[in-house]
């Protein structure tokens, strides 16, 4: 009987290493992919550090720094109108990029994914449609439009120029202030 149970607890340990281990070389193929990915968005954007630039190409800058919790915040969108609501996601044309303060006007902290579900001003779909996927994780929301001008719709900030404590796809950055 003792034999029975070693080699049980001796199968499920090497059953247990095999199913962890395909686990592990399936996460190191994800986290490839999203490293990958995550520099085709810094080679896509890494222009924008100049603000005219970014202007020049149709992203149009907001007024007001967003701030959030516990005083991080998402700094400054600039929204790029025909990208924010034509339908079609692209990895590397983001619909808005984030600003911060600095000593010389503003500098390049981000990008955010915008996905327009509505009408502006209009309320979320019941039932919604499905949430778009980047970097392998689904966009947050669905939510309300933050203005009268702006459809309910889903995102999703990816902090790719200034490091977030609280992740790279958190919505708010605490290493961001507003004035």
């Amino acid at each position: 009987m003792k034999k029975v149970i070693l080699s049980t607890m001796l199968v499920l340990v090497l059953l247990t290493s095999v199913f962890s281990l395909g686990y592990a070389a399936d996460q190191k193929v994800a986290d490839s992919q999203r490293s990958k990915d995550l520099a085709a968005v810094r080679r896509a954007t890494a222009k924008y550090h100049d603000v005219q630039t970014a202007i020049d190409a149709g992203y149009v800058p907001t007024e007001v720094c967003i701030s959030g919790p516990g005083g991080a915040a998402m700094g400054y969108h600039y929204v790029n109108p025909a990208l924010a609501m034509d339908p079609a996601i692209s990895l590397t044309s983001p619909e808005v990029l984030l600003y911060a303060q600095s000593d010389d006007g503003v500098r390049l902290v981000g990008v955010e994914y915008f996905y327009a579900i509505g009408a502006p001003g209009g309320p979320i779909p019941d039932p919604p449609p499905p949430a778009p996927y980047l970097f392998g994780r689904p966009f947050d929301g669905p939510m309300l439009g933050h203005d009268p001008e702006m459809p309910p719709h889903y995102d999703l900030h990816v902090w790719v120029w200034q490091a977030n404590p609280d992740g790279i796809f958190a919505q708010f950055n605490p290493n961001i202030t507003c004035p």
